[in-house]
């Protein structure tokens, strides 16, 4: 029901069931004649004035009040007695339009029930039809595995798997034992189907009469039987250069000098070379091998008079996008081409050269500017003017990664220019790549620097050469800076002492004390090498400065860097200046708190012993020593342990005895495993350096007491330290002092000490006499033989069977 106005409509006067919607315009009712129709009206309003009286209306109640409204309602009949119809109208005689939802719907009712009942419930059904899915599969897996393993694909792929396993002498034996044995054709005839296969593009062997198409390798599984068994792992090799598994053509790829030895001289260059050239599309792993193998092929394909046939699948590698490839397939070109003759260098190996220069994708000019310097010398001058001329192309090239490879070989490019053509050619390629907006090629350039200058006269390397570096060492790019500071040795090597102390000094210094902490770690590990070149003067006032900055540097990796290298200048600068000087700086970083700044300058204390004195690094040096020994991180330890031999051969015998003797003691009972076992390695070495004799006063007594320590750990480690000593100490102290110890700890409760027992005694066998073996050795083993713990026993029979 709706309330409109004043008005409350329904569309039917029995149900009384609501009317909500209405039309936008409402049309008058226009009723036909000679028709019977029933009209409802319900709550009709009626007004009694005069204005609104409708005549054409009766209603059936009376009007209560004048004020009020009355409900009328009217019934027309509309049509036949057959069809009636109710309408509700209202008082202004407006249609009522035909509600929605008297109609049924043809989605609704029971007839949908059961598909709505598989909708819900489909998760179940899904659940149940992969359940009996994964009970088919796992009943009938097995089966099909065996019925697998039963086929003849089956069996001989496994024979030829078999037969590839075997060692590559074995295959060439076959050859050298049997030189008239001839190897598979590339190109075959099909007994069964008659089509006549080849693998080699362009091959003119083929059979007349008969269909031909190329397969690009033909699969020799299909006429195995045909084939002699001795040649058959030759044809499983040819067969898998074209598998789709990467493995097997790799494995193919890496014997291709057995299958050349199968083929001969001929048929190599004629049909595996060109099937090969053919074949530079394939996963970079194998083209890697490809162009490694390559490289060695000359002895397969007749000599150097037949080398240039190698260079087209070598020229097709160089243009791969893999950078890795590219460089392998240069270095084959250069080793191939450094055994070329001149008349082959200029009819294939140059041409070549500029057919890369001049490629259109920039990884075949990349590859190009490392073959300038193999190509350069063998050539006319009218092709030398060339070849200069490309390479200059090549160093102003669009790409910088051309650029960087023309920077990279501009060095060995130079080597083979002449004089006059150096001074001109090269040094203006060289300013170029100096100039170079990109970073990645001006430091490559740095490397340039060193290789020009070895070549130019002093006089021209200090007016080209020198500027460039001092440049360079101010350069914006840090990496540029860092290259300096690494080639720095080099560059004044090349420059010569003139112009290392007038003009590297300072550029040094600023590499010292620059702001990136990777241009200062370059060039402290470069402090020793720069100060050998200068007076003892200029580094103490010049570099030292600098030194004593670093040492206390906020990077760890300057000072580590700093403490491997600073004591080789002790030598340099002498006692004096090593001592006022230099001394200060190692004790500061001997109590670095990064433990590698500490060990770098223990490991290089035999330098300063040379200088100051044992005296004197005692009385410095040795307390630090002693607290890097007992450092809370093993791997100090460990490495404290590890120099202890070198300290002891530098400090001398009564040194050691009074200083370092009771720390390599100590550390027998250190926690950590690695420790013990380095120190037993450690008293090994000591007794080694110092003699037996030595050893039986200050070892032995030491490490015999402590195999009676409660710690079953401890004794292991007395007994590997037992093993190593005899060898060192002798058959008669072996026998005499040690061997009782060994017996005894045979009798230890701890299975673990009586197997590593066994293992001891089976490593003495050799050392002691026979006699000794059959009396004591050998009863006590074949009493650990009989121990209940299996490890025992199996130890025992093992140190039983090297008695025999």
């Amino acid at each position: 029901m709706a309330l409109t106005g004043n008005r409350i409509l329904c569309n039917s006067a029995s149900t009384k069931i609501p009317f909500t919607q209405f039309p936008l315009r409402r049309p008058f009712l226009l009723p036909s004649q000679g028709r019977r129709s029933q009209f409802t009206v319900l709550a009709a309003k009626k007004f009694t004035s005069g204005k609104n009286k409708r005549s054409s209306i009766s209603t059936k109640e009376p009007v209560k009040e004048e004020e009020e409204e009355e409900f009328q309602t009217i019934n027309i009949r509309i049509g036949s007695q057959d069809r009636v119809s109710a309408t509700t109208i209202t008082g202004d005689a407006f249609v009522m339009p035909k509600l929605p939802g008297e109609e049924t719907d043809f989605w609704e009712g029971p007839q949908w029930d059961g598909f709505g009942f598989f909708v819900q419930y489909m998760w179940a059904f899904g659940v149940l039809f992969s359940l009996i899915a994964c009970g088919i599969a796992v009943a009938t897996y097995n089966d099909g595995a065996t019925d697998f393993k039963a086929t003849p694909v089956y069996k001989e792929a496994m024979e030829s798997q078999e037969l590839l396993e075997e060692p590559e002498a074995s295959n060439s034996d076959v050859f050298e034992s049997n030189p008239t044995e001839e190897a598979p054709n590339f190109c075959r005839m099909d007994e069964l189907d008659h089509v006549y296969y080849c693998s080699i593009p362009n091959c003119t062997r083929k059979e007349p009469e008969t269909p031909y198409f190329q397969t690009g390798i033909f699969t020799l599984r299909e006429t195995m039987s045909g084939i002699d068994e001795p040649l058959y792992p030759i044809a499983v090799l040819i067969d898998e250069l074209k598998n789709e598994d990467i493995q097997l053509r790799l494995n193919s790829i890496r014997r291709l000098s057995t299958i050349a030895r199968a083929l001969g001289e001929e048929r190599t260059r004629k049909e595996l070379i060109p099937f090969l050239s053919e074949n530079n599309d394939d996963d970079d792993e194998v083209l890697l091998a490809m162009a490694e193998e390559l490289g060695m092929f000359i002895p397969y394909v007749g000599g150097v008079e037949h080398a240039h046939v190698l260079l087209p699948p070598l020229e097709g590698l160089c243009s791969v996008e893999e950078t890795c490839v590219r460089e392998k397939a240069v270095e084959s070109l250069c080793r191939i081409g450094s055994q070329m003759k001149e008349s082959d260098l200029v009819e294939s190996f140059i041409p070549l050269v500029k057919r890369l220069a001049a490629g259109e994708w920039f990884t075949a000019r990349v590859s190009s500017c490392g073959l300038f310097h193999i190509a350069y010398p063998s050539a006319p001058e009218p092709l030398k003017n060339e070849l200069r001329t490309i390479y200059s192309q090549l160093c102003q090239d669009d790409m910088p990664m051309v650029r960087r490879a023309a920077a990279t070989n501009l060095g060995k490019f130079a080597a083979t220019i002449e004089q006059p053509h150096l001074k001109t050619d090269i040094m203006s390629m060289f300013e170029t790549l100096t100039q170079d907006d990109q970073d990645s090629v001006r430091l490559l350039a740095v490397e340039d620097c060193a290789a020009l200058g070895k070549l130019l006269e002093p006089k021209d390397c200090v007016a080209q050469i020198l500027p460039v570096i001092v440049n360079f060492a101010q350069d914006k790019s840090w990496r540029v800076r860092y290259m300096v500071a690494n080639q720095l040795y080099e560059l004044c090597e090349a420059v010569g002492p003139e112009g290392t102390r007038t003009d590297l000094v300072p550029a040094y210094v600023r590499l010292l004390r620059d702001n990136e902490a990777e241009v200062r770690i370059a060039a402290a590990g470069k402090v020793t090498k720069f100060c050998r070149i200068l007076s003892p003067e200029i580094a103490i006032q010049h570099i030292l400065p600098c030194v004593k900055e670093l040492s206390s540097d906020s990077s760890q990796h300057v000072r580590s860097a700093l403490a491997s290298v600073i004591m080789g200048m002790a030598p340099i600068l002498g006692k004096d200046a090593t001592i006022e000087q230099l001394l200060p700086i190692f004790l500061c970083l001997l109590k670095d708190e990064f433990p590698d700044v500490r060990l770098n300058i223990i490991s290089k204390l035999d330098q300063v012993n040379q200088v100051i004195g044992i005296d004197l690094l005692s009385q410095s040096l040795l307390p630090a020593i002693v607290e890097l020994a007992e450092d809370r991180h093993w791997r100090v330890r460990l490495a404290i342990i590890e120099y202890i031999p070198l300290l002891a051969s530098q400090l001398g015998v009564g040194f050691f005895d009074d200083k370092l003797g009771a720390l390599c003691m100590q550390w027998l009972k250190d926690k950590v495993y690695s420790i013990r076992d380095a120190a037993a390695n450690n008293v090994k070495r000591l007794a080694e350096e110092f003699g037996p004799t030595w050893a039986m006063e200050h070892i032995i007594p030491q490490v015999l007491d402590m195999i009676n320590d409660p710690h079953y750990l401890y004794r292991m480690t007395i007994l590997h330290a037992i093993s190593l000593l005899a060898p060192v100490m002798g058959s008669e102290i072996t026998c005499s002092k040690l061997l009782p110890v060994i017996i005894a700890a045979s009798k230890d409760r701890v299975p673990n000490i009586k197997f590593n027992v066994a293992k001891v005694l089976q490593s003495v066998i050799p050392i002691v006499e026979q006699s000794v073996v059959e009396n004591t050795i050998r009863p006590c083993l074949v009493e650990l033989s009989e121990d209940p713990d299996v490890d025992v026993r199996f130890f025992a029979n093992q140190a039983l069977q090297a008695t025999k």
